[in-house]
Parts: structure tokens; C-alpha cells; sequence
């Protein structure tokens, strides 16, 4: 059966609180998980003392260990799961901003976009002296 990494929404009207959970893909969205990763609020925070810029911060709470236990055993994280679990830096993110041509480009092509294509004319070898092109920063 398909396990999913989701939000299950808690909280008061106009004060959204989740819980991020492992749940089987076709229960509902408030039902029993199978484990509670973490707590995600998205609602701004005041800026924290000492915070330099004073800006407001949304707070997630998680589980690391669980978390990467789930991933690796193939739990398939939602679009907004994904994106929180980006952010802590368990995932690559699923969807780059391209600055190139103002598209939005998926993460694992995002490389490829900016290595320019090698150019296959004339009498070149792939030896295995060549290196591939390097991305520019």
C-alpha cells in the first residue's frame, strides 16, 4: 500500500496549524496517521531577539531521523510536504525558479539546462581525457 507524507490541518478558522504525517495514501485527511513527523505553522511568527533583519519566520518542527527513515523507505512526500521538507534540507526541491528565460524548471533537469551542449561537428573523440562541461556560477 502507498504511504504518503502529508499535512493534516488543525487548528481555528483563519488559524491553520499542521501536523506533518505518514498516512496511506487513500485515508482521509484528518484521519489516524501512522506517525506524527512534526508541526508546521504557517502563520508569520514575530521576529525573533537578536534576529539582525526583524523579519517574521514560520515555525516547523521535525522529527529528522523519522523523517529520513520514511523517505528512504519510499514514502511519497505531497507537493506542500515536499516543499517544507526542502526547506530543512531532507529533499532536493522539486521546482527551481529559472533565471534563465524567466521558466520554471524542475530540479533535476535544472542542472542539465545550464551546462551548455557539447558540440558534436568535426573529428572530436569521447576519450577519456575530456571532461564535461562545468556549471558557471
Amino acid at each position: 500500500m502507498v504511504v504518503r507524507i502529508r499535512l493534516a490541518r488543525f487548528g481555528k478558522k483563519h488559524a491553520p496549524f499542521y501536523n506533518i504525517v505518514v498516512a496511506h495514501a487513500r485515508t482521509a485527511r484528518n484521519s489516524r496517521p501512522l506517525e506524527v513527523l512534526g508541526t508546521y505553522n504557517p502563520l508569520p511568527q514575530p521576529p525573533r531577539p537578536g534576529d539582525t533583519h526583524g523579519r517574521p519566520w514560520k515555525d516547523i518542527k521535525l522529527d529528522l531521523s523519522r523523517t529520513r527513515y520514511w523517505v528512504g523507505v519510499g514514502a511519497q512526500p505531497s507537493d506542500t510536504a515536499w516543499r517544507l521538507l526542502a526547506m530543512v534540507g531532507i529533499l532536493e526541491p522539486k521546482f527551481r525558479v529559472g533565471e534563465v528565460l524567466g521558466q520554471v524548471v524542475r530540479a533535476d533537469s535544472a542542472a542539465k539546462s545550464l551546462i551548455p551542449p557539447a558540440t558534436a561537428a568535426g573529428g572530436e573523440s569521447g576519450g577519456a581525457g575530456e571532461t564535461k562541461g562545468a556549471v558557471e556560477a
